[in-house]
C-alpha cells in the first residue's frame, strides 16, 4: 500500500470503468475540482446516507466547477441499481481490482467483532484544477460531511 496522501501531492492518476458502460481517468480532469468520496458498498446505510448528502447538494458544487465521484470496489452493475434506485446524478468509479484503492491508501485492514479483513476506509479527497491534492478526510462520519467538503472546495 502507499503512503497516506497528503496536500500539495499529485493525486494518483487513474483510469477506470465508471456507471453507464463509462470510463474516466484524472488526467482528462485536470482543470476542475474534483470530490473523490471512498465508500465500502453500494445500498448500505452508510453508504447509501453519504451518496444522497452528496447529490442533494450537487448543484452547488456544480456552481463551483467541482465533478463529484464516488469510488467502491463495486461493480458497474451494482452502481448502476445504487444510481437508479436513489436517483443519484454525479459518477460511480468501479475498482473492482482495488488499484485505485490501494494508491489513494483507502483499501485497508478493518476489524469487526475480532474479525480481521480488508475493506475500504470512508474518505473524502478533495482534488484542485491543478491535480494536486488539495485536503483529506479519513475516517469519514457521514452525517454533515458533505456540506463539510463543499465549504473546503468554494475555499479553494
Amino acid at each position: 500500500m502507499t503512503a497516506k496522501l497528503e496536500p500539495g501531492k499529485k493525486a494518483p492518476a487513474f483510469d477506470l470503468p465508471t456507471d453507464g458502460e463509462g470510463r474516466i481517468k484524472l488526467a482528462g480532469l485536470k482543470g476542475q475540482k474534483v470530490v473523490l468520496y471512498f465508500y465500502p458498498k453500494d445500498d448500505t446505510s452508510g453508504c447509501t446516507q453519504e451518496a444522497i448528502e452528496f447529490n442533494g447538494l450537487r448543484k452547488q458544487f456544480e456552481k463551483i466547477e467541482t465533478l463529484i465521484l464516488g469510488v467502491s470496489p463495486d461493480p458497474v452493475k451494482s452502481h448502476d441499481k445504487f444510481k437508479a434506485k436513489h436517483g443519484l446524478e454525479f459518477g460511480l468509479i468501479s475498482d473492482e481490482s482495488k488499484a485505485m484503492l490501494e494508491a489513494y491508501g483507502v483499501w485497508v485492514e478493518k476489524s469487526m467483532y475480532g474479525r480481521k479483513y480488508m475493506g475500504v476506509e470512508r474518505t473524502t479527497v478533495l482534488i484542485g484544477a491543478d491535480g494536486k491534492i488539495a485536503q483529506v478526510w479519513n475516517k469519514v462520519k457521514v452525517p454533515g460531511h458533505a456540506k463539510e467538503v463543499l465549504a473546503a472546495a468554494k475555499a479553494l
